[in-house]
């Protein structure tokens, strides 16, 4: 960056911190000016307001400040900063659940309702044999792996898929026999 003929460093440099401290104390007024525009969004009224002063400091050396008042040339660049805000989050995709929808898709089960589902539940599974009994229970109550059961029963992988099929048709078909409301489903 070369320096106009006829400054010193030492000029540059007091001409560097004056203009630094014209900015930061136009900071306030300039908080109030974002936050009239942004609303009460405190993270981005003080990310503008950063922003603002941060290039007013890397252009201090390079602007002609007798030329332009630095109050109305920060102003004008936090208000491009908040029309590049409001074009950023207009442009963005929410990811994840809203909290409107967190509050609608996590409830607590009714604790009754668990212990009905809990009774019809054991009442089904003594209506199975022993066998079918221990492979329903170790497969999709434990959530053991059928290659695992198997080994522990000693029994081919075959056997231990059939007769978990086998249960679970039984399962389905008392539930829907004796009309259980709901717990087929």
């Amino acid at each position: 960056m070369r320096r106009p003929r006829g400054r010193s460093i030492i000029d540059e440099r007091v001409r560097r911190t004056t203009v630094i401290e014209l900015c930061l104390a136009e900071r306030e007024s300039l908080r109030r000016y974002v936050t009239s525009i942004l609303g009460q969004d405190s993270h981005a009224v003080e990310d503008v307001v950063q922003e603002t002063l941060l290039r007013a400091w890397q252009l201090a050396e390079r602007i002609e400040w007798q030329d332009r008042p630095v109050r109305m040339w920060m102003f004008r660049v936090a208000r491009n900063l908040v029309v590049d805000h409001h074009r950023r989050s207009g442009r963005a995709v929410p990811v994840g659940l809203g909290a409107s929808e967190l509050q609608h898709s996590v409830s607590q089960p009714d604790p009754a309702e668990q212990v009905i589902d809990r009774r019809v539940l054991v009442e089904v599974l003594r209506g199975l044999s022993p066998a079918h009994r221990e492979v329903i229970a170790r497969v999709h109550l434990l959530g053991h792996a059928g290659e695992e059961v198997a080994a522990v029963l000693g029994v081919p992988i075959g056997t231990v898929k059939s007769r978990a099929h086998n249960a679970v048709r039984q399962i389905r078909a008392e539930l829907s026999r004796v009309d259980w409301a709901g717990v087929a489903a």
